[in-house]
């Protein structure tokens, strides 16, 4: 499994906190476990290779991460989001800005070019063409 994979996982269960009463860690333990990972192999190809220890730890950092700092994330969002409430971001374009958002204010390793094109990539696959502009004009604009 590569980086991208993993940070579009993490997204994927970023976005599915914002449904679920489960803790980011809970969430995380449970779809990472070998079960959870085997059960959404056969609902989603991105699932077909588990992660290392590695990968999932950098999982774990950037679903707990976005967890714990989603006021502060919103926040950005909302300050960037000209012309748009909060409420109306759909939640997938939300949880790819969080997670990108995050990556950028806390990952060092990780380039504001990589964690905003990542982020791109992935609207690609999940959202309109519109909300893939927004997006990226977002993170732009944040960065």
């Amino acid at each position: 499994m590569v980086r991208n994979t993993a940070r579009e996982i993490a997204v994927h269960l970023a976005y599915e906190l914002s449904f679920t009463d489960k803790t980011a860690e809970e969430l995380v333990a449970e779809r990472l476990s070998r079960d959870g990972f085997a059960e959404l192999a056969g609902e989603d190809e991105l699932y077909s290779e588990a992660p290392n220890a590695k990968q999932a730890e950098y999982i774990r950092a950037l679903v707990c991460g976005v967890a714990d700092h989603a006021p502060e994330l919103d926040e950005f969002i909302a300050r960037y989001a000209k012309g748009w409430s909060f409420d109306r971001i759909p939640l997938v374009a939300s949880a790819i800005m969080r997670v990108a958002m995050y990556e950028i204010l806390y990952f060092r390793d990780v380039p504001n070019s990589v964690a905003i094109n990542e982020a791109v990539e992935i609207a690609k696959k999940y959202e309109t063409p519109e909300t893939v502009k927004f997006i990226n004009g977002i993170l732009g604009s944040f960065v």
